[in-house]
Order: structure tokens, then sequence, then C-alpha cells
């Protein structure tokens, strides 16, 4: 009887034999229904044998095939062996935490008709002056539709509100649903902009590589690196291609929707990303591998979609940490799709105006391709003057200088937008009792409680744990308990003390937690209905606000003394994203950074634009300390409620390193960063190598020594290529 080798979503470095019922076929890649235990789950075929190692007996039956959506291409099988193996995590956790969590459930799937809607006869000729001029979403829907059909996610992207404006409009009869139409024979392309020079170099270098090339795209912020990607898309779908573009976060996707979408009117866009309902994602996710999907837009999970006619991968912002999935399958996206490009024989973009180190020292030994874009792509935009504000000797007012209130009011006068950045949310970082000095510390973790004011609460950050804010000190009964450090909420409270008539905008996690929040924020911000912005580096990357011309940055010192050597790197990319939203259009942008330490080779980058000066001095400073990208490394993690388990396992885990003798660097055992967190407490144990073959076969050799150790009690975790320290 015929044998699958079934993955399953389980904790085991192994592969299920099941065999098929009388009459019963299945394939590599399709999913089926098996028993476990005392459970029935699903699993995915892998291989089909004819035999097995195990007695017949002890072979169960597969309940059934689930044949309702075509298998899982052999590509994409391929890439999830590679990150298995790579990561060092169980293959069948590797292929289900893949798909969407619709298609890990035995519920039927059906792959549903796509609709569009039109207007209908009385819609066409409909006075759109006779509708109340109160129904602002329902004009704006009335007004698209007139220049043709649109999707249902076309027409959400038009407001938060959309949908409930459309059923509205459908009942009236003024609009009706058709089939969405079969993928046209041409796309049409609107090209709103010429190209400069350096931008048509970087679009003919990937158009003319016929084969898997690794371009990384250099370029400042506003140089029109989208406008690149648009164009490269343009080629590759007229050439029946389908392209993926990673971003990093959420946020960003909605507006960059929303602009292909007017660029490629014909091309069908979807998006993949934690924000979709399972049952949405999950059509997103069958159109992609249909190939109807054209354009596929997400953040790092996409990476696995399967696309049938896949011949371009770009990943925007290459640089950044969200990229890299900190539990379950620890993999870099960024990585994954480099891997995925290459399997395919496509070229692939890595964009950015601050690479990764690892991606500018691929870059400079030749292993990329470097393009660069030195100047902005509007010619009256040029970039924006950076300046730092001594804090060592300025009065501060709430943590906000006298020179950046002075420029916050200038700005107000002149009508235009700024933003002040401090990422940091809450009211303060902490509370403190004015007589014993007791602090609001987390019983949770080795962190502390965040004042959060508007919520009359305190929080923390790490765990979730909330408590209410105490009327006295808990130690002393002292009732002068004062915030110490500044947040976003803070910062938003003394400008409006200061500014009373100004618009102030706060943007943040704590305020775009509700759905929908977020795009109608935004859309106030281009509607310049807001004249300052409070904001996280939600507000840092990826955004184009034309009246935006100052940037005012609060307390970044913080990472100048980190004990995490990526620190600086991260800073100095987070600053220049940030300073990169002022002065995008014909007005001339300002940065001020307040810092106490103003003559930082850091800020010396900073004020003269010099990423390349900057990114040789860390380099530099890499190579003699041994640290990535002249090392490759790998972090063994481990947390328990008992020290002396986490301690012992980990150095167990150490002696059989070192036992095994092989050409690794295995260094001792310490605590995590936040050495306690949620009530576990958190230790690791680096190994590293010069190269990455010897680095993997040490670990295909340690695995099982690790796999072998009792830990019972705790948790553990092997990070290849480990961002956080």
């Amino acid at each position: 009887m015929p044998i699958v080798r079934v993955a399953l979503d389980m904790p085991l470095p192994t592969l299920f034999d099941y065999v098929l019922a009388d009459g019963a076929s299945a394939m590599p890649g399709q999913r089926v229904i098996v028993p476990f235990g005392r459970k029935q789950v699903v699993g995915v075929v892998m291989e089909c044998a004819a035999d097995s190692e195990l007695a017949a007996e002890r072979i169960k039956r597969v309940v059934r095939v689930l044949d309702e959506i075509p298998p899982l291409p052999a590509e994409l099988l391929t890439l999830l062996r590679f990150c298995s193996d790579y990561y060092h995590h169980p293959l069948g956790a590797t292929v289900l935490s893949a798909l969407p969590v619709r298609l890990r459930s035995s519920e039927p799937v059906t792959f549903k008709e796509a609709l569009q809607y039109t207007l209908s006869v009385s819609g066409r000729t409909l006075d759109l002056s006779l509708l109340p001029k109160r129904k602002i979403v329902q004009h704006r829907i009335l007004s698209a539709l007139q220049a043709g059909a649109l999707s249902a996610a076309q027409l959400r992207a038009l407001s938060p509100s959309a949908l409930t404006a459309l059923k509205a409009l459908v009942q009236a009869g003024w609009v009706e649903t058709c089939a969405l139409a079969v993928m046209p024979a041409s796309f049409t392309f609107n090209n709103a902009h010429t190209l400069t020079t350096a931008q048509q170099q970087a679009v003919d270098a990937v158009t003319q590589s016929n084969s898997y090339g690794c371009f990384l795209l250099h370029g400042i912020t506003g140089s029109g690196k989208t406008e690149i990607y648009v164009h490269l898309m343009n080629h590759v779908l007229r050439q029946g291609g389908q392209v993926l573009l990673l971003v990093p976060e959420i946020n960003l996707t909605p507006q960059l929707e929303n602009y292909f979408r007017s660029r490629f009117p014909d091309a069908e866009l979807v998006s993949l990303h934690s924000g979709l309902s399972d049952g949405a994602r999950t059509q997103n996710w069958l159109r992609a591998q249909s190939g109807l999907a054209r354009i596929v837009l997400g953040t790092r999970l996409a990476v696995f979609a399967p696309l049938p006619q896949l011949a371009l991968v770009i990943v925007d912002e290459e640089h950044d940490a969200s990229f890299k999935q900190q539990d379950g399958l620890r993999y870099s996206a960024r990585d994954v799709a480099i891997f995925r490009a290459n399997q395919r024989g496509v070229p692939i973009v890595l964009g950015s105006a601050t690479p990764s180190l690892e991606s500018y020292y691929n870059a400079q030994t030749g292993r990329y391709h470097l393009l660069r874009l030195t100047e902005r792509a509007l010619a009256a935009a040029k970039l924006p003057t950076v300046r730092c504000i001594n804090t060592s000797n300025t009065f501060m007012q709430h943590g906000i200088s006298e020179q950046l209130l002075t420029a916050l009011e200038q700005c107000l006068q002149r009508g235009e937008q700024s933003l002040v950045f401090i990422n940091r949310r809450g009211y303060a970082p902490v509370l403190m009792c004015t007589a014993c000095g007791w602090l609001s510390d987390c019983p949770n973790c080795a962190g502390k409680l965040v004042l959060h004011l508007q919520d009359r609460c305190l929080r923390c950050h790490h765990c979730g744990h909330q408590a209410r804010v105490p009327h006295a000190c808990p130690s002393c009964g002292n009732a002068d308990l004062q915030p110490v450090g500044i947040g976003t909420q803070r910062v938003e409270s003394a400008l409006q003390e200061h500014f009373p008539k100004a618009r102030i905008l706060r943007v943040d996690r704590d305020s775009t937690r509700n759905k929908g929040t977020w795009n109608a924020m935004r859309q106030q911000i281009h509607d310049e209905a807001v004249d300052i912005l409070v904001g996280t580096q939600i507000l840092a990357k990826g955004h184009d606000f034309p009246n935006l011309t100052l940037v005012g940055v609060l307390n970044p010192d913080s990472a100048l003394y980190s004990g995490d050597f990526r620190a600086s790197e991260k800073l100095f990319a987070q600053l220049a994203q940030v300073a990169g939203r002022a002065g995008r259009a014909d007005k001339p942008g300002e940065v001020l950074i307040q810092t106490a330490f103003p003559g930082h080779p850091l800020f010396s980058a900073l004020r003269e634009h010099d990423y390349d000066r900057w990114a040789k001095n860390l380099l530099a400073e890499r190579q003699s300390a041994g640290f990535p990208p002249f090392v490759y490394q790998v972090m063994l993690r481990a947390e328990g409620k008992q020290q002396a388990g986490v301690y012992a396992f980990l150095q167990q885990a150490r002696e059989a390193a070192t036992t095994l003798a092989m050409p690794v660097e295995v260094y001792g055992v310490v605590p995590a960063a936040m050495p306690r967190r949620a009530n576990y407490i958190r230790a690791q144990l680096l190994v590293q190598c010069v190269t990455r073959k010897p680095l993997q076969q040490f670990l295909r050799a340690w695995r099982p020594f690790l796999d072998a150790l009792p830990a019972q009690k705790l948790r553990w975790s092997l990070d290849i290529d480990p961002l956080e320290f």
C-alpha cells in the first residue's frame, strides 16, 4: 500500500509515515487529515514512498486527502526544507507555519470568485450635486467608479468606512456588482513620472539581468526608490511575470497598495499581512497561488506565498529588523527572499537609504550589485539641514529645548507641518517617589512600568502587566510621586500647553490600536488638518508628507551607550529615516536633534548625510572586534521559572559544544539583556564562526545533544544570525 511521509506541526525533527486507503492517491504538497494520538490533525505530504521502516500494523491510515485546492508547488517545499535545515527548526512546524491559518484546519476551503463594483445605469446618470454634502465617502466612491470598475479592496482604500457607504449605494441602486474580469492580456501603466538618469540606469541594470542577481539599491530618502520599483514591475508584468514586494510594517501596506493600484489599474494586487482576517488572507494567498494576483505585497510571512510565475522580488527597507521573526521559526525574510530569488533564477532588489551593514559589506565585496541614488527625485527637493542642540547647556521644558520650540513656532506661522520624534510611548518611562526613591518596577520583569496618564495606569511594555497609578508611594506613603523621563503622551501634553491653537496629532502604538485609525490619521496629515505630529518609529519611514518641513528628535542618546553592538547602526538608520520626512517637496527641510553628544561621529555623519563614511567606520570597528558581518553567529536562548535549571541547561549545552572540538568559538553563559520577563528567568549562550559552513556543520552535530538534555521545565531555542542580544 502507498506510504506518504507527512509534515505535522509538532516540535519533532521528523516526518510521519501514513498509509493511503485503497484507491486513494496523494502527491507531495497536498494537505491531508491524519490521526495523531487521540486527535486528527492537518499535515502536508512531503514525500511518497513504496515502503516504511515501521511495521505495517503500526502505520496509521490517512483519514482524508484535502484536494479542494492545488498542492503546494515543489519549489515552495524545497524552500521550506531549506529554512528548516538552515534555521534548525522542525520541518513540520516550518511547513505549517508558512500556510494561512485557514489552511492549517480541516475546514473546507473554496476559491471565491472575486467581485468588483461598477456604476449601474441609474448611477451613471446620477447628478452628484443632488447627494447631501455630508455623504463624503459616498461622493468619493461614486467619483472613483466613474473612471471604471473597482474591487472591494480598492474601494476600501478610499476610506475606513467605505464598505458601509458602498452597501448604501448598492441598496439605492446606483452601484452593482459583477465578476472580476479575467486577467487582461495587457496592463495599463500610468507613467506619471519621467525617470532621472540615475533611476533609469538602476532600472536598466536590473531588467538586463536574465537570471539571478542581488541588487542593493542604496538611495537617499526621497530619491525615488518606489518609482524604480514601479518601472521594474511594469517590465515584469508585460512579460507575464509576478512580483513579490516585501515591506517591514503593516502600516506601510495600505498606502503602497493605493499607489501601485493607481499606477497599474488593470493588474490584480493582493496583500498578505497579519492585519487581514483569516478568510481574506486565505483568499489572497489562493489568488497568488493561482497566478491571478500579479503583484503580491506583504510583510515577512509573504515570502512563503506560492507564486508560479515569480519573476522579480523586491525587499523595501531591507535593513529593518522587522524582517526577522523573533519566535517559532526565527527566519530573516530578507535572507529567505534572496535564497528564493536564487532558487528561481530571478533578480532581487534590496532597497534602503541606510542599508544593513551585512548588505553594504556584500555590495562592497562584489557579492551584490550596488545601485546608487545620490539626489532626490524632485529637482526642487533638497536634503534637509541637520543641526544638533546640545542638551548639556540648554534649558528644557518637559524634555523640549527652547530652540526646538522656537522652530516649531516659526513652522506654525509659515503654515507648514512639523514632526516631533521620540521613540517611547506613554507619558513617562517611570514613576518615582521623591522621598525614598521608589520606582515603578514591573513585578514580572526586570523592567519598569511606564506611566500612561490618559488611561490612569502603569503598563509594562514587555509583558503587558497593568496597575493603577498609586495615590501615594507604596514604600513610604509619600504623596509626591513624580514622572521621570518623557514619552509621546507627555510631549503631546507639553506642546498642547505651549501651542494651544495648534492641531496636534499623536501617532504611536497606543493611538493606532483600533483598526482603520492609522488610515484616517494619514488622511488627516495629507489633508493638512494637522500642524504638529508627535510620534514613534511608525512615522519614521516610507511616508511622504509634502508640507512637512521640520523634524525634531528627542532623547536619542541611549543607543550610544547600549550593550547591543548594533545599537548605533539602528540609531543612524532610524534618524536618517525620520530626517528624510522633512523637505520632500519644494520647501526646504530642517532637522533638529537634541543630544548631549553633538560631537559624536554618528551625528557628524548625519549632518553631512554621509552614510558611506559612517558605514566604513562601523565596519572597521566590527572587523577589529570580531562581529558580523565578519563572523556568523548563533544564539542558544533558554528561559524558565527556576534560575538554577536555566543556567544548568545552558552550561551542559556549552560543555557539549566544547566537547565536539569543532572550529567555532563558544562563549560563556550570560543573562539575557532583559534577564527576567513575564516571571521567566532568561539567559543565553553565543557561538560564532568566521565562515558559515563550519557553523552549520557544528549545529547539525550539536542539535542531537540539545534535544537529549533534560528540559522539562524550561523553553529553549536556537536563533541563527540573531539580531537581538
